[in-house]
């Protein structure tokens, strides 16, 4: 699932039985796979298979085995997996969508200093 690039460290993992409604802002690595409702920003982001997020995403990166309703701002890349769905815009540098994945909306393909994704300061 962590293909092979180096990921920040995991600081945020939210269950398989579990539902969230909030804001996530992290300078790690954030793992859903239960259910999130709002805004994500972190350095990276992995969607696992079965789980949802209806909200932005604004990271590094993301990779998306499961589904997300909302727009994505990575500075990176995405990669939606076999399994993964992204319904919403994407910006990033570097898009990969695998046999079997979906991806319903717009890409935006832009050079990284062009992105949104801030650091945040903790």
């Amino acid at each position: 699932m962590f293909s092979s690039r180096k990921h920040p460290k995991l600081e945020v993992i939210v269950g398989t039985d579990t539902v969230i409604k909030g804001e996530i802002v992290s300078k790690g690595t954030v793992r859903i796979d239960g259910r999130f409702e709002g805004s994500i920003t972190a350095e990276s982001v992995i969607v696992g298979e079965g789980a949802n997020v209806l909200g932005d995403v604004s990271s590094k990166s993301l990779i998306a085995a499961g589904r997300v309703t909302g727009n994505v701002h990575s500075l990176e890349s995405v990669e939606i997996q076999p399994k993964g769905e992204v319904y919403g815009d994407i910006y990033t540098s570097r898009l990969t969508v695998a046999e079997g994945g979906i991806f319903e909306g717009r890409s935006y393909m832009q050079k990284s200093r062009e992105l949104e994704y801030k650091p945040i300061e903790i």
